[in-house]
């Protein structure tokens, strides 16, 4: 009887130690719209690094939506393993609730931000209405697409961008706010995300301006056929980092810590930089980016910490409930 309960407790030790290595080799990387393609070619390459390098076979599950929308969905339960996102304050709301470490931003290089982006206007093709700049978004004959900043990344940094390309000019803060209160008068609908947005202004063909991140171009020549769009560089615009993190409250029950850790630090390795360009998303690497320079046009960037001291801050400023976003937007006006 003995041997035989010996036996029993053996088996279920071993059934729970086959079901911990399974569990270890799959994760789940919840992330933003506009991602999706490059998270998609990423993953078969670190993939198969992995097998290359461990010897192991793992699999990578995928989750896009709005990046504030994607966060929220992870504290309240979503068992990701990582979140990639593309602004700082969705981690950062994470932490907060205990969902990932405090300091982040301290566990990989560049804070935690593998990639930059960019915010730029894409206009239909042969740009008929002449848009060069932020100061032709609030002419009378324009109607500009962009994200709701209350449920994405996409939307606050277009608006942050709108905003300092006031200040960027010499501007005051009540000048910057009467300029993007013009701006959003000629939105005659909000994206939920960056996909979202981009759908209205192509599927539905409404707008005469997108403004979207840097790397939304290569998508939308992808998925819709080239030649639908041109891209104009305004004068200015904003850095815009994509932060990453492990999200500790999963891996320490899933036993993902190593293989979490792993994926989001070979982002910074030289071949995931290359994939990255690929999608014009700017990579970290000085010489990867220097390498595709005819495709990251310089433009001219200030960082958030410049006018709004820190995406933190900006959130309570400008887009939590009450803030400048919602004085400044009023929907169908």
């Amino acid at each position: 009887m003995h041997s035989a309960k010996l036996k029993t407790l053996l088996a279920s030790l071993a059934l729970a130690a086959a079901g911990a290595a399974s569990a270890q080799t799959q994760l789940l990387n919840v992330s933003y719209d506009v991602a999706r393609e490059f998270y998609k070619d990423y993953n078969a390459a670190f993939i198969a690094h992995y097998k290359k390098t461990k010897g192991v076979d793992i699999k990578v599950d995928q989750s896009h939506g709005g990046s504030s929308a994607q966060a929220r969905a992870v504290n309240d339960g979503l068992a990701a393993d990582v979140v990639t996102f593309n602004t700082t304050t969705d981690v950062d709301f994470l932490a907060q609730n205990g969902v990932v470490a405090k300091d982040w931003n301290k566990k990989f290089p560049h804070d935690a931000s593998p990639t930059t982006s960019t915010m730029l206007f894409l206009v239909r093709n042969g740009n008929p209405k002449n848009i060069k700049d932020w100061s032709d978004l609030v002419r009378p004959d324009v109607k500009v697409v962009v994200v709701n900043p209350k449920t994405g990344g996409n939307g606050r940094y277009a608006y942050l961008a709108a905003w300092g390309s006031v200040r960027e000019k010499g501007g005051t803060d009540a000048q910057a706010a009467e300029f993007v209160q013009k701006l959003y008068k000629n939105v005659p609908v909000l994206g939920k995300g960056g996909r979202d947005a981009t759908s209205i202004f192509l599927q539905r063909n409404i707008g005469d301006v997108l403004i979207t991140f840097e790397s939304e171009v290569v998508s939308v020549d992808r998925e819709f056929g080239q030649g639908k769009v041109d891209a104009v560089y305004p004068s200015v615009s904003i850095v815009a980092e994509n932060p990453v993190a492990v999200v500790e409250r999963t891996v320490a029950k899933k036993g993902t810590t190593q293989l979490a850790t792993d994926y989001l630090q070979w982002l910074y390795s030289d071949e995931a930089q290359e994939i990255a360009a690929k999608h014009a998303i700017r990579p970290r690497s000085e010489a990867v980016l220097k390498k595709h320079a005819d495709q990251f046009k310089p433009i001219k960037q200030f960082t958030v910490a410049k006018y709004f001291g820190s995406l933190s801050e900006a959130q309570k400023v400008h887009f939590n409930d009450g803030g400048q976003f919602d004085k400044l937007y009023t929907p169908g006006k």
